[in-house]
């Protein structure tokens, strides 16, 4: 069981798009936190933020979640970043979302860009297609957001130097995990 589920989730997360039109995944994912209520006014006084284009997400009684963004400072890209979460508890789907995490000040985004940065279970943030439900998870470090590309709402404000906003791109899941997300970091060249 747990073999053909590993196998899954491999399948799922290697379908997530890994080529240089991710350059116009980045402005576009932006785009949207831009345009999508609360975490607009984040972009002028943030001093960095990291986005992810695609997260993908899948579980069955254990599950994982994928994404590969980038790391900006100032506005300026400074290095690459990856998310790897792997949860357990009831949990059954998958989805996909964006996601964009800010960075209040130095002190914040150093301890992100420090190596290896984790957000604790309590610090999630589910959003959930609004095809499905205009509601959002909010707790701990992050904030939700709900909706589709096109109709983006937003909530919350920095919990220790940070705010995470998601933006649900697709599919349905129902989780009530236990796991927190685990980011790399790497300078841009």
């Amino acid at each position: 069981m747990l073999k053909y589920l590993i196998s899954i989730l491999a399948v799922f997360l290697l379908a997530l798009p890994v080529s240089s039109v991710w350059a116009d995944q980045y402005d576009d994912t932006i785009s949207i936190f831009k345009n999508a209520g609360a975490s607009g006014t984040f972009f002028k006084n943030a001093y960095g933020y990291a986005v992810f284009p695609t997260i993908g997400k899948g579980g069955f009684v254990v599950g994982g979640a994928y994404g590969k963004g980038r790391v900006y400072q100032r506005g300026k890209y400074v290095g690459d970043t990856s998310l790897i979460q792997v949860t357990a508890g009831y949990q059954l789907g998958g989805q996909a979302y964006s996601q964009i995490i800010f960075f209040e000040d130095q002190r914040a985004f150093n301890e992100f860009t420090g190596g290896n940065f984790e957000f604790g279970a309590e610090a999630s943030a589910v959003a959930i297609t609004a095809g499905a439900s205009a509601t959002a998870s909010t707790t701990g470090s992050s904030a939700g957001a709900s909706g589709t590309n096109k109709i983006a709402t937003t909530v919350g404000g920095y919990y220790k130097g940070m705010a995470t906003f998601t933006v649900a791109k697709g599919g349905l899941m129902y989780a009530a995990t236990l796991g927190g997300q685990k980011f790399s970091y790497k300078p841009g060249k």
